[in-house]
């Protein structure tokens, strides 16, 4: 699957990439927000609301633990690739988990 916006070229969906087994996924990380939630796709990333501040690593620690459960899959597959101190990251996932995880949003489940 081919990407665009930065995370490659392609025609296809802006926000995921698959690369064999591995799934690259951009994200828009907008901490502050009373739950954790998915909030769509804008701007080519996968918005994730997240109930946690922007500091000391409690926004990243949130995210993962959000995508983990969500995925079902462990927080150790899911590794923050770009974007540590910034809202806009990049996570790799395996790819099964991206799949489902594209699912859920073509469901419209985890949404606010």
């Amino acid at each position: 699957m081919l990407v665009t916006n930065g995370l490659g070229h392609g025609k296809e969906k802006s926000w995921l990439r698959l690369e064999g087994e591995q799934a690259f996924i951009g994200i828009k990380a907008v901490p502050g927000a009373s739950k954790t939630a998915l909030a769509g796709i804008k701007d080519g990333r996968l918005r994730i609301r997240l109930a946690a501040a922007p500091e000391g690593g409690k926004a990243n620690a949130e995210l993962t633990a959000f995508l983990a459960k969500m995925l079902s899959c462990a927080k150790k597959d899911i590794v923050l690739y770009l974007g540590e101190r910034s809202r806009l990251k990049t996570v790799i996932l395996p790819a099964k988990s991206a799949k489902k995880l594209e699912k859920m949003l073509v469901l419209g489940k985890n949404m606010v």
